[in-house]
């Protein structure tokens, strides 16, 4: 496989904010990436359920609005909204918690898609320790699986584990959470506080100890 860890990263914006929901604290973690793709593929690749393990893994239910969805040994939830080609809302029900998850599509001139996805989460001891690379480096490795999948959709998907054990994946990791770190800073996180999670997002993903 053909992976540039720079390359991707490069390819990512992410910002972090502060927010509220439902009258508790919270953050929007929001990353966006322009994929070589039209809205109409791109709609496709991540909504249709023979499309997505394709890049990702397998997504079951009735997936329409206000159905139920359940991803393989991850998070299940409710559709919340859905305007085909532009915008999906769920909830993200996982270990007992529940965030949420937007995503929106649209055109990137001259010649590609953008998918702008935004995880809402509420503060919690969970944040405290992870801070926002807990989903923002899940997503961006996923982001990436979907790039590589829209430049050749007859490309083998690399598999999960060998690929965050890899020099290239483990560079990949650290480098998204470093980035996450950069993003907390930027909203007002302590820098010392946004490195010490930084670093154990990093550990959490690649399975080493934390620095």
């Amino acid at each position: 496989m053909n992976f540039n860890p720079q390359t991707h990263l490069d390819a990512t914006s992410r910002t972090v904010s502060p927010h509220e929901r439902d009258g508790r604290p919270a953050a929007h973690v929001t990353l966006s990436r322009a994929f070589d793709s039209t809205v109409d593929d791109l709609w496709g690749a991540v909504t249709n359920p023979d499309r997505i393990p394709r890049w990702a893994t397998n997504v079951t239910g009735d997936l329409q609005l206000n159905g139920r969805y359940q991803i393989e040994a991850n998070a299940n939830g409710t559709i919340t909204e859905c305007e085909p080609q532009s915008h999906i809302a769920v909830t993200w029900e996982f270990a007992g918690d529940v965030s949420w998850v937007e995503f929106q599509f649209a055109d990137d001139p001259p010649d590609c898609a953008r998918l702008t996805l935004t995880h809402t989460s509420h503060l919690s001891p969970h944040w405290d320790t992870y801070g926002p690379g807990a989903t923002g480096v899940g997503w961006e490795l996923a982001l990436a699986g979907l790039a590589l999948y829209l430049a050749d959709p007859n490309l083998e998907k690399p598999d999960e584990m060998e690929f965050v054990t890899s020099n290239q994946g483990k560079a990949f990791i650290t480098g998204s959470s470093n980035a996450w770190a950069e993003a907390a800073i930027a909203a007002g996180t302590d820098p010392e506080t946004a490195q010490t999670a930084a670093n154990s997002t990093t550990a959490f993903y690649t399975g080493e100890t934390a620095m």
